[in-house]
């Protein structure tokens, strides 16, 4: 008993399958299949490129030269002018010393010692001679120039198809001919 009722069960699958598959297609059964696409060429009839301005900023290097005064001459606080000023001094201010007596007498101290300075420093100066120069320094800096440039952003392509024009655009020149999408479907 089994068995007859795998039997029947098997046959009945199979004449489920075959009636179906021998069945006609009726519009309702074939409605998800409405539309058919094909391919096809149109004449391109126009290009027009979209054309948009950019401000565009070029970074350019600019370098130039650039005299400099530069002062080596000596200094006090230099050891080999310093010293030399000082003992200068000294040196004046005993000289000075010497003349005068009372408030003369220190008055003409100083004018030593000043007058003594003087002189050790120009000593030094000459034993030590490097004085002010001017030497070239060459500058540089970084400045930007500011253009506006007209970039293609896209093309305006009107084609023709059967007798029709029609209008798109795209990021790139199609040429003579565009490949178009041609679908077909039943009227309702």
């Amino acid at each position: 008993m089994r068995f007859n009722r795998a039997l029947v069960c098997v046959a009945g699958v199979l004449g489920v399958v075959a009636s179906a598959s021998a069945a006609p297609p009726s519009w309702s059964s074939s409605r998800h299949h409405r539309g058919h696409s094909e391919y096809d060429y149109a004449r391109v009839v126009d290009v027009d490129p979209v054309v948009r301005q950019v401000r565009v900023e070029t970074p350019r290097r600019e370098c130039w030269d650039e005299a400099r005064y530069v002062d080596s001459r000596p200094h006090i606080s230099e050891p080999r002018v310093g010293g030399r000023t000082l003992l200068g001094a000294a040196i004046g201010g005993v000289i000075g010393h010497q003349f005068g007596s009372g408030r003369g007498q220190d008055a003409a101290t100083v004018a030593g010692a000043l007058i003594g300075a003087g002189v050790g420093y120009d000593s030094a100066a000459k034993r030590y001679p490097q004085g002010g120069r001017e030497e070239v320094v060459q500058r540089c800096d970084v400045r930007y120039e500011h253009e506006v440039e007209e970039r293609i952003e896209a093309y305006r392509v009107t084609y023709e198809y059967n007798g029709r024009n029609y209008t798109t655009q795209l990021p790139y020149d199609p040429g003579d001919r565009i490949r178009v999408r041609v679908a077909v479907a039943p009227a309702e």
